[in-house]
């Protein structure tokens, strides 16, 4: 057995609805770019889960979450030699504001998605959240959104 402890890095990511529509945003210079994502990144040292969620909200869009909702926990482990991630998601229906591109260099855009017509090319490390999400919806009734 190693002496040295595992090391993962924590997403928070935000599922945002509004009208029934998810906010993907285009993933440029970074893994994976050219595919959609939810706004999120990495948990710093001491905050709270559902407090670096808000924070990245606002980083990437703008956009002030009034609640969030715990929506899911997903492992990712790595396929190759990248980083084990474990994304937790978090569910809000009223931000306030329209979504801003301010980090131009890692996001192209924002842009609103029917849920039942979601692009094709989502960010992997995304791609069970947003699922666990629909099906949710899907199983639990419109009210969930």
């Amino acid at each position: 057995m190693s002496d040295s402890s595992p090391n993962f890095c924590i997403g928070v990511n935000t599922i945002v609805v509004r009208d029934g529509k998810l906010l993907l945003g285009m993933r440029k210079n970074c893994y994976c770019a050219g595919t959609w994502g939810l706004p999120g990144g990495h948990l710093e040292q001491g905050e709270a889960l559902a407090e670096g969620a808000a924070r990245e909200l606002f980083e990437e869009t703008g956009l002030r979450a009034g609640r969030l909702e715990f929506a899911n926990i997903v492992n990712n482990p790595p396929l190759t030699k990248k980083l084990h991630y474990i994304q937790v998601g978090f569910v809000t229906t009223d931000v306030v504001g329209e979504p801003e591109l301010k980090e131009p260099d890692r996001c192209a855009e924002w842009r609103w998605f029917e849920v039942n017509a979601l692009p094709k090319e989502i960010f992997s490390n995304h791609q069970t959240q947003i699922r666990l999400f629909v099906v949710g919806k899907e199983k639990y009734g419109e009210e969930k959104i």
